[in-house]
């Protein structure tokens, strides 16, 4: 179901103030976890630091994949924000909206495409900047010009593409799970028959968004990484 986004016009800037909450509401989360998990730290990890502690270790393991831990360590950090930021934002559109005045507040932030391009813009121009401050701005130039000089243009081509698929999957994956879910949510109201029609298609469905949302997170994560090794690596 279609609802306008609230927007607030400040110095002649259009501001979504749902994604303003939303990206809000995701970092805090992000954050409490990571404060949380790091508060009393032991040699023997259990609860919420032993559920950190595996994240670590899965985030490595994509670098690992990607990259050789010499030129990917530095990027554990980032790795580690980004899948925790990227899945709660998948999991908030998912328990419930909140619609005021048909303006729709709660979402999932990445289930609007400007906020996921943002993501990806971000990814990709980190990826150019690692990729100078490591190689020079010599080196790293003429790998836009390899094995061919005709290469250059089709590159330029890439880096862009790069960008849109990256951002468009995931926005694609969630904002589609969100619509069929406030359509199965628009059923219930339509009565007992509704109800009793539209209860186990909506749990089936909550229980694979919530797959294709940690699914989608590794994914955006994973290309993060293969994105920066190939702008790092001297392998590739």
């Amino acid at each position: 179901m279609h609802h306008e986004a609230p927007i607030y016009t400040f110095l002649g800037l259009d501001f979504n103030l749902a994604n303003v909450l939303m990206i809000t509401v995701a970092s805090a989360i992000v954050f409490l976890i990571a404060v949380l998990s790091t508060r009393k730290l032991a040699m023997n990890p259990t609860g919420i630091q032993n559920f950190m502690e595996w994240i670590m270790d899965f985030v490595k393991g994509i670098i690992n994949s990607t990259m050789d831990w010499k030129d990917g360590g530095r990027f554990h950090v980032l790795g580690i924000t980004l899948i925790m930021y990227v899945f709660v934002s998948n999991m908030l559109g998912l328990p419930f909206s909140i619609v005021i005045d048909n303006e729709l507040w709660w979402k999932s932030p990445t289930a609007d495409p400007v906020v996921t391009l943002t993501l990806a813009t971000m990814v990709v121009a980190l990826s150019h900047y690692y990729g100078v401050k490591l190689k020079g701005t010599a080196a790293y130039g003429k790998e836009f010009f390899k094995p061919f000089w005709f290469m250059f243009p089709i590159k330029i081509i890439e880096e862009f593409a790069n960008t849109l698929t990256l951002g468009l999957r995931l926005y694609g994956n969630i904002y589609a799970g969100e619509i069929l879910l406030s359509l199965l949510a628009a059923s219930l109201a339509t009565g007992v028959g509704g109800h009793l029609a539209a209860i186990v298609p909506m749990l089936a469905w909550q229980g694979f968004s919530i797959f294709v949302g940690a699914i989608q997170a590794f994914i955006f994560t994973m290309l993060t990484m293969v994105y920066l090794a190939h702008k790092v690596s001297n392998d590739h």
